[in-house]
């Protein structure tokens, strides 16, 4: 089985086109760390792997820093 033979999952018309991209430079030892990681887990397609792990991330620390009426001392009173 080659390459070619893989079939594409086609993405809905309605989802908005990926334009704008990012550029960031990892050491060689970073780049293999994140190699091995993707082998392990057989992720094959880096990019989406990468875009859904920072977005996650993202998301994550800003649902924990969302401006709350009180502060955390004021609600754990």
């Amino acid at each position: 089985m080659g390459t070619n033979d893989r079939k594409r999952i086609k993405t809905p018309a309605n989802l908005p086109k990926r334009q704008q991209h990012i550029t960031c430079s990892l050491s060689e030892e970073e780049m293999q760390i994140v190699e091995r990681y993707l082998c392990k887990y057989k992720i094959e397609n880096k990019s989406r792997w990468l875009r859904e792990t920072v977005l996650q991330f993202v998301y994550k620390n800003m649902q924990e820093d969302y401006p709350t009426l009180f502060g955390e001392h004021d609600m754990r009173r």
